[in-house]
């Protein structure tokens, strides 16, 4: 049994065309793996403190005192924990909302998602092998000219790296509001990568 961690960004709740594409592809991953565990994690409802200079004098104090059990740790430990990532959040100010920057900023940290070895080498302390990010955006930013612009997918994938997470994926329905578009075509073709991606995942 696999557990899959989701981590629900999506601030416009059940009218969100990113939540749309992130629970078909639930649907299709559980019917697929039955035996599997998702959990969702609503950073939106379930948001958490940012890292003000009073947290951040804990946090900095609890690690360095190698208090990984206390209770402020225990995001991180669910995500270093789980098998799977599925991160669904929107295109948001070139990136994505900021509870999920927040939220990676509180899972984050040495000897939480990393830690450093007698030589200084970094090694990860997630579990997970796979990580896929699930988005939609309003203008396109598939082609290489434009895809600079998009920091979302970008930034997720240097953690990934950071966290010696294997793979990255990102599904993402790009072009949503431009007037000379259809819309229900992009979110259609994003639908059936979602359903191909978890047959895959």
């Amino acid at each position: 049994m696999a557990k899959v961690l989701f981590i629900n960004a999506c601030v416009r709740g059940e009218q969100s065309r990113t939540l749309k594409l992130a629970r078909h592809f639930l649907a299709e991953y559980a019917a697929i793996h039955p035996e599997d565990e998702i959990t969702e994690r609503d950073v939106c409802h379930q948001w958490l403190e940012p890292l003000y200079p009073e947290l951040l004098e804990k946090q900095e104090a609890l690690l360095a005192a190698g208090q990984t059990d206390d209770p402020m740790f225990d995001v991180s430990h669910q995500f270093t924990g789980a098998d799977k990532l599925v991160i669904a959040a929107p295109f948001w100010e070139q990136s994505y909302p900021a509870v999920l920057r927040i939220y990676l900023e509180r899972v984050s940290g040495v000897n939480l998602t990393f830690y450093y070895d007698e030589d200084g080498v970094k090694h990860g302390l997630c579990k997970a092998k796979k990580m896929l990010f699930i988005t939609t955006r309003g203008g396109d930013f598939s082609s290489p000219e434009v895809q600079w612009q998009e920091m979302g997918a970008n930034q997720l994938k240097a953690i990934c790296y950071n966290f010696q997470i294997p793979e990255f994926k990102c599904i993402a329905a790009d072009g949503l509001d431009i007037v000379t578009n259809d819309p229900e075509a992009i979110m259609a073709d994003a639908m059936e990568r979602c359903v191909r991606a978890a047959k895959e995942f």
